[in-house]
């Protein structure tokens, strides 16, 4: 689950972070209240939806108190990347003296959690991988053991936080740590982590990523979770015991198995194709589920659909009778190719076939036609 800013930053006061002075507004109305709060500061207006770069997309505007009213007009109900801007986080400006980056993530490979830290802050960590990795900071913790004063000390001397600073950064290093920890994050991330021109550490951005597999140990992530374009899908599918993840392709995938829906996936990429989706139909024998992956997928605009079925526990016959009953309720506009292996296959292609139904078992030979069918329609 990703947290908004505005979300990120109400964790983050609650675990005594400074994140300077800002409030969350849904209407022009709103801002017309708070506005004189502000005083005669610069006001920074942010755009609340889950994309990067909002700033380079005209999302995050930074203006005097006279043209906040119109600024927040116009953003409030744009378009920024496909998603509908419905809320600001509206701050006063900060005085910047210096930007630095602190992070913390779940580090699978590693099976450890990773803190990061550099003098370089205010542009995207990865981009300073590539031109000046020796300016970042890593610490590998070991999660049993947990976040010890050696550690916090190799972060905030190694990125070269002021030697008056120390201590503060030290803090909220910390406290940064306690609230990774606490709330089964993935990713817990302050950059830019300023020091103003007085002489404080604020907390200028936030983004948060939560473990969903842990949402049965967090109630209160119900009233934080947003449903908008990006992930009601996903919520539909969740709910419908499937496993689905957008991408940004326009081949749609229904598989069985994580491991298959890789595979897949790669395949398509090999053979110049682009996948628009991972979508995992696997862990019992259902047709109903077909019939729910096959509507998920029509939502979007897409060119062509693979169901690439090996049957195990997912029993062909049942894959087969999901996508008859797909076929008569939906009305299926692109080309669909399908193949089936596996437990009852036989009496799965006898069903399709009966219907009019082309079905292959070689998931080569399907990828490469599903690809061309895309392009055709170029």
């Amino acid at each position: 689950m990703k947290l908004h800013e505005y979300q990120g930053k109400e964790l983050f006061s609650r675990y005594g972070i400074n994140t300077g002075q800002g409030q969350v507004i849904t209407s022009v109305e709103e801002l017309e209240k708070i506005k004189d709060s502000f005083g005669n500061s610069k006001i920074v207006l942010k755009s609340q939806v889950h994309v990067g770069g909002r700033g380079k997309a005209g999302g995050i505007k930074v203006v005097e108190p006279s043209k906040a009213i119109e600024t927040a007009k116009s953003l409030l109900g744009m378009n920024l990347k496909g998603l509908i801007v419905k809320k600001l986080l509206v701050e006063k400006a900060i005085d910047i003296d210096k930007e630095y980056y602190l992070g913390i993530i779940q580090d699978r490979a590693n099976k450890c959690i990773t803190i990061m830290a550099s003098a370089m802050g205010g542009v995207d960590i990865e981009e300073v991988a590539v031109t000046n990795p020796e300016k970042i900071i890593k610490v590998s913790i070991d999660p049993t053991i947990g976040l010890c004063d050696f550690h916090v000390r190799n972060i905030v001397f190694g990125a070269e936080f002021p030697t008056d600073l120390r201590n503060d950064a030290m803090d909220m290093l910390k406290k940064l740590y306690k609230l990774f920890v606490e709330n089964d994050c993935t990713l817990a991330e302050i950059n830019p982590l300023v020091i103003t021109k007085d002489n404080k550490l604020i907390a200028a951005d936030a983004k948060v990523d939560m473990d969903d597999n842990a949402d049965f140990r967090h109630p209160e992530w119900q009233e934080m979770k947003e449903i908008d374009e990006t992930n009601k899908l996903e919520i539909l599918a969740k709910n419908s015991g499937l496993s689905y993840v957008e991408l940004e392709g326009d081949i749609g995938c229904v598989v069985n198995g994580a491991g298959l829906a890789m595979a897949t996936m790669d395949v398509i990429k090999y053979n110049g194709g682009r996948p628009a989706n991972f979508l995992d139909i696997g862990g019992s024998s259902n047709p109903q589920k077909v019939v729910s992956a096959m509507n998920i997928l029509m939502s979007k605009p897409i060119k062509a659909i693979l169901f690439n079925i090996f049957g195990g526990i997912t029993r062909c016959d049942d894959v087969a009778k999901g996508l008859l009953t797909a076929f008569e309720q939906l009305d299926v506009k692109v080309p669909v190719v399908i193949r089936l292996t596996g437990t009852n296959e036989d009496i799965a292609k006898e069903m399709l076939e009966k219907a009019g139904y082309k079905v292959g078992n070689s998931m080569d030979e399907a990828v490469k036609e599903v690809v061309a069918l895309a392009s055709s329609k170029n």
